[in-house]
């Protein structure tokens, strides 16, 4: 009988820890209310508001549920979003997820960042990806987030309200392989690159205006990050090898290329 039950807390537990692949999650099946987190492996973490009512992530009671991250009495504080643990991202998928105000909220200002965290608990691990989108309606749009490698093994969505009581929707939240080119108007054939002579800079070629570069080793390490300046990038620091770079416009669109540094 012993046996047995170590046996189902065992497989409980390689259950309960299994590292995700991919993530199709549209909230329906969560139970609903303002304090129902953690549930089905997701978390929040919240700041606290100067006086009642508290930010909270609710769970809508309606037949098609989503997230409202309702920012209560604080402004311009950010509320996190987190996912059951992935597998460590390798930069070949796409984070998508429906976003926009809340009708009814006093303001209809906002923000969404994607990012990347090692810990779950401490959003101070918490590392962006791409640049903030910035929300002016309540029309529900669908966004799309390029992942680079990284061995972080949680994503995260990070809301912030410009004004309070002012809700932002999250719902359709999806992480798997990269979209087809026809629905990413940035590809690989909208930007070129080459390192320059002296093996000291990249140099861009592009149709559309390049924001910033993430650099990754060989082994997934992240190397150097920073903005792309003049269309042009300095390497100088790394050392000779094979780097995989993560290219974003910008809209927030990126794509991934490699290179080789002598």
């Amino acid at each position: 009988m012993k046996a047995k039950l170590f046996l189902a807390a065992s497989l409980f537990a390689v259950v309960a820890n299994a590292q995700l692949t991919s993530i199709d999650e549209n909230f329906n099946n969560f139970t609903a209310g303002s304090t129902t987190f953690p549930q089905s492996g997701w978390s929040v973490k919240l700041p606290t508001g100067p006086f009642p009512p508290q930010p909270m992530m609710i769970v809508t009671a309606d037949t098609n549920k989503s997230i409202q991250a309702y920012p209560g009495s604080t402004v311009a504080q950010p509320m996190y979003l987190i996912t059951p643990q992935i597998v460590a991202p390798a930069g070949d998928k796409t984070l998508s997820f429906d976003s926009g105000m809340v009708t009814g909220g006093l303001g209809t200002t906002g923000s969404v960042q994607v990012g990347l965290a090692t810990d779950p608990a401490d959003m101070t691990t918490f590392v962006a990806v791409g640049n903030p989108i910035e929300l002016t309606s309540t029309t529900v749009q669908n966004f799309k987030v390029g992942i680079p490698a990284s061995t972080a093994t949680y994503l995260v969505i990070r809301t912030t309200s410009a004004t309070m009581h002012s809700p932002i929707h999250i719902d359709n939240v999806k992480y798997d392989s990269d979209l087809s080119v026809a629905d990413n108007a940035f590809s690989s054939n909208n930007v070129k690159f080459a390192v320059t002579a002296d093996n000291n800079a990249l140099k861009f070629s592009s149709t559309s205006t390049l924001s910033t570069t993430k650099i990754y080793s060989a082994t997934g390490q992240l190397s150097t990050e920073g903005k792309i300046i003049n269309n042009t990038f300095d390497i100088a620091k790394l050392k000779t090898g094979i780097y995989f770079i993560v290219i974003e416009n910008m809209n927030g669109q990126s794509v991934k290329s490699k290179f080789i540094k002598k």
